[in-house]
């Protein structure tokens, strides 16, 4: 009542001011749904992939971006298969056409070979039919090599937006970012890709590193020991991930919803 009254002594300029200035707070806190429904702006929650995934135990995965170079895949193979871990491949469709060898010995050594989209592309500057046909094409590629449609899909740049995440998951398929960053394609020293990997890594982490990096693979062998050796074991995403009843909160953590 004071506050109103207080408006009535104000000039109709002053009032006008300060009326607008009002309304212009109030569009900060409060944005209006599609429905019509008025929420406040902090609670509007995003779309999110799934950064990592909430377990008990330390089990991991170990993921690799490959969309340019080729010159240690075999490598990468050959280490992985060494301590028989079964990694998670995404492939861009302009690699898949360079290298369909590498996809099918990725596959045939019991490797994920998943869609990292088609021409890597900025994902959240394209509408969702460009998405749809993008990821399309990809998985279409690898399919034909592998056999396998890819149901993973990890977004170029690690550019997503609420668009990107509700288009694949309508396409039926899971968009996959990562918690623990190798740096490796810095070109940083294998010892500073252990200590980033080994320091950061808990149970449910996915991990990023790339093919074509220059000291990635030496710097696996270490790495994976240090990890075996504190207990960790390794899975790929497609074995990490739930696949209902789940919740993704605010960090991008994967939870199990548990039903009362």
């Amino acid at each position: 009542m004071k506050f109103i009254q207080s408006l009535g002594k104000l000039t109709r300029k002053k009032r006008a001011v300060l009326l607008a200035l009002l309304l212009v707070l109030a569009a900060g806190v409060f944005s209006v749904t599609p429905a019509g429904q008025a929420v406040m702006a902090g609670a509007v929650k995003r779309d999110l992939p799934i950064y990592c995934v909430q377990k008990d135990s330390k089990v991991c995965s170990l993921s690799f971006d490959a969309a340019w170079g080729n010159e240690d895949t075999q490598q990468l193979i050959d280490v992985l298969g060494k301590y028989n871990i079964r990694a998670t491949f995404f492939v861009v469709g302009d690699w898949v056409d360079k290298y369909p060898e590498s996809v099918k010995a990725l596959h045939d050594a019991g490797h994920e070979v998943m869609n990292h989209s088609n021409k890597h592309e900025h994902m959240t500057k394209l509408s969702a039919e460009q998405i749809i046909a993008d990821v399309n094409a990809c998985s279409d590629k690898i399919e034909q090599v592998t056999g396998v449609r890819p149901e993973l899909f990890r977004p170029p740049y690690g550019e997503y937006d609420d668009k990107v995440v509700s288009t694949l998951r309508d396409m039926g398929m899971y968009t996959i970012q990562w918690d623990v960053d190798s740096l490796d394609w810095k070109e940083i020293s294998a010892a500073e890709i252990t200590e980033r990997v080994t320091s950061r890594i808990g149970p449910g982490s996915i991990v990023l590193f790339h093919n074509a990096a220059k000291h990635t693979p030496a710097a696996l062998p270490g790495l994976i020991e240090s990890l075996i050796q504190k207990g960790y074991s390794f899975v790929p995403i497609s074995e990490l991930i739930l696949r209902e009843n789940f919740e993704i909160d605010h960090t991008g953590r994967q939870l199990p919803v548990i039903s009362g």
